[in-house]
């Protein structure tokens, strides 16, 4: 016995006394241990302070219970409350003073090329891109928001310039005509104002000034939002694990169908208090596209919805797992258990994995399926 209390003659790996152990009832207070792991809920361990250790780790006391090692599948998954509808809202402002002589209805779908609303009877047109209109385009002009409009007048069927970031007399004749078939003035020049860029086809969600109505340059007019259905969660900073674009997640919907889906997207937002003495929460949200033609039919049926959402952070086949509450802080440092053999206990050093359903997966020499491990009261 070495004046640590363990036994230099024990197998190696066995025998290591719990740190703050075992060893004398008056002078070892009882000790919780916290044990945080990815994807696992606190778990909590309860070191008794009773008379162990003494002959080198050798129980002296057995432990008030036991359980067994198990082998099969772990999985870390849960289920968070989503939202089924049409994700972000976005606002579309006037950049020109006028008249609103043409305005959609709430629900209405707009493609490129189209007039998403008119100023005295002039289109505002939509067109696709991440870049927002900010100044006037025409011969001479480079950058992306040039290749931008190019890539558009191209897809929608002009032609005579190259798709580039330079703005030529060919993307200005190319304009020309595109304004024409508006029924606009031939200038070459897009001015600020005239086009919308938005990442694809949008669907009004509603609508912030009348027909009729004056407006002026930053006004905004309508809210937009993307024109297929997805499904908006909001995750604590906590579940950061969960949050994996390409991930494939579980969705159930109103009617308690389930269907397959992927996160698309992923962001921080900061969440402000309903109240002056409330604070603003940092939120993890998601973006979940609905996967495959099945799911995208079943929630056609749904035009806003409370759907649920089910992740899985981790799984594990056929690993041995023991519940949380049986490890133990050794002395040494790192994770052990007390494996309980007819009336003798010995410690044994073992490496952590996978946390969930408030079991852990473990693996150690001589930690095998059906080995019975202390648990605490």
């Amino acid at each position: 016995m070495n004046e640590r209390g363990v036994d230099p003659s024990a197998p190696a790996g066995e025998g290591t006394v719990p740190r703050r152990g075992r060893q004398r009832r008056a002078r070892h207070a009882p000790v919780v241990l916290v044990v945080m792991a990815a994807g696992s809920a606190l778990a909590f361990a309860l070191l008794d302070g009773g008379g162990r250790g003494e002959d080198g780790g050798q129980a002296g006391e057995l432990p008030p219970r036991t359980a067994p090692v198990t082998r099969g599948t772990l999985k870390d998954a849960q289920r968070e409350d989503g939202e089924l509808g049409y994700g972000s809202t976005a606002g579309a402002v006037s950049r020109v003073a006028g008249t609103l002589t043409a305005v959609p209805s709430a629900g209405a779908e707009v493609i490129r090329g189209r007039a998403l609303f008119t100023v005295d009877d002039q289109p505002v047109t939509l067109m696709y891109g991440s870049m927002p209109a900010y100044r006037a385009l025409k011969a001479g002009t480079e950058g992306k928001d040039v290749e931008q409009l190019e890539k558009n007048l191209d897809a929608l069927g002009y032609g005579g310039f190259t798709v580039d970031r330079e703005y030529t007399t060919g993307t200005a004749a190319a304009v020309g005509q595109w304004q024409e078939d508006l029924g606009l003035t031939e200038t070459g020049v897009v001015d600020l104002g005239r086009v919308v860029f938005a990442d694809g086809a949008v669907r009004v969600d509603g609508v912030s000034a009348a027909k009729g109505e004056q407006t002026a340059p930053g006004q905004e007019v309508l809210t937009y939002t993307g024109t297929t259905k997805v499904v908006s969660v909001d995750l604590d900073p906590g579940d950061q694990r969960l949050a994996e674009e390409d991930a494939a997640v579980g969705v159930v919907l109103p009617d308690g169908r389930e269907v397959g889906g992927v996160i698309d997207k992923v962001s921080t937002v900061i969440e402000e208090g309903d109240g002056p003495d409330e604070q603003a929460q940092t939120k993890i949200r998601l973006v979940v596209k609905l996967k495959g033609a099945k799911a995208v039919k079943a929630a056609a049926a749904f035009d806003l919805g409370a759907v649920g959402v089910d992740f899985t952070a981790g799984e594990r086949e056929g690993v041995l797992t023991v519940p949380v509450a049986a490890l133990l802080t050794l002395a040494e440092s790192g994770f052990g258990v007390e494996v309980v053999e007819g009336s003798t206990s010995r410690y044994v050093p073992v490496t952590t994995g996978l946390f969930a359903d408030g079991r852990v997966e473990i693996t150690g020499d001589g930690i095998t399926e059906g080995l019975k491990v202390g648990m605490p009261k």
